[in-house]
């Protein structure tokens, strides 16, 4: 039976040449192909069986790699995610690290490497590659928090026009409890104010602007 996979790519051509790709390696098929992590979430919603892979991209309008992440980090935790990014900073192989991805891989990978990486996703339920060894080797201890997806919600509409009280009626939540987002925030990011925040949701690729 061929293994399923579901591309999440905004780029069509990009995504399109993939598909050929990945089922031109035996017992690989691509079923669905979709151009943000939201159209991904519906789908996962609905379906009653995962993929075997998903191979997600980072920056995309909407729903970005980060934002899907944190999604099914809380509720698909043992869905196989490879990152398939231009994305090569820390700061983002990190985060995708932390949010459950089991390998993180450059577009410009070479076909036969990347063929490897699933075939080890497959039997090893990970691929780590050069470069998220070299990631996690030069982490320093408290670098970086993992932020939930209601988290990753706030930090969106933070980075917004909406006042607080406004965030707080988007989200279905109290003030109360939005101010408590705040704080965590600021405790996790290391800043003191909304410019912070959003500087270093734009800094680290976290929402999209």
């Amino acid at each position: 039976m061929n293994r399923s996979v579901i591309i999440v790519d905004d780029h069509l051509l990009f995504a399109r040449s993939l598909k050929i790709m990945v089922e031109s390696f035996t017992n690989y098929s691509v079923s669905e192909i979709f151009s943000n992590g939201q159209e991904l979430i519906d789908y996962l919603e609905k379906s009653a069986e995962n993929p075997d892979v998903v191979l997600l991209d980072i920056k995309m309008p909407g729903m970005n790699g980060l934002e899907t992440m944190a999604w099914i980090k809380e509720n698909k935790p043992d869905l196989n995610v490879m990152a398939l990014s231009m994305e090569d900073d820390e700061a983002t192989v990190l985060l995708m690290i932390r949010l459950g991805v089991k390998g993180y891989l450059l577009k410009d990978i070479d076909p036969d490497e990347f063929q490897f990486a699933l075939e080890a996703l497959m039997e090893n339920g990970y691929y780590h590659s050069d470069l998220q060894r070299r990631t996690l080797q030069s982490e320093k201890e408290g670098s970086f928090e993992v932020l939930s997806s209601k988290e990753m919600e706030f930090l969106h509409l933070a980075c917004t026009e909406l006042t607080y009280r406004e965030i707080a009626d988007a989200m279905g939540r109290s003030y109360k409890t939005i101010d408590g987002y705040r704080e965590i925030l600021f405790r996790k990011l290391g800043v003191k104010s909304r410019t912070g925040l959003a500087m270093h949701a734009i800094k680290h690729n976290l929402v999209n602007i």
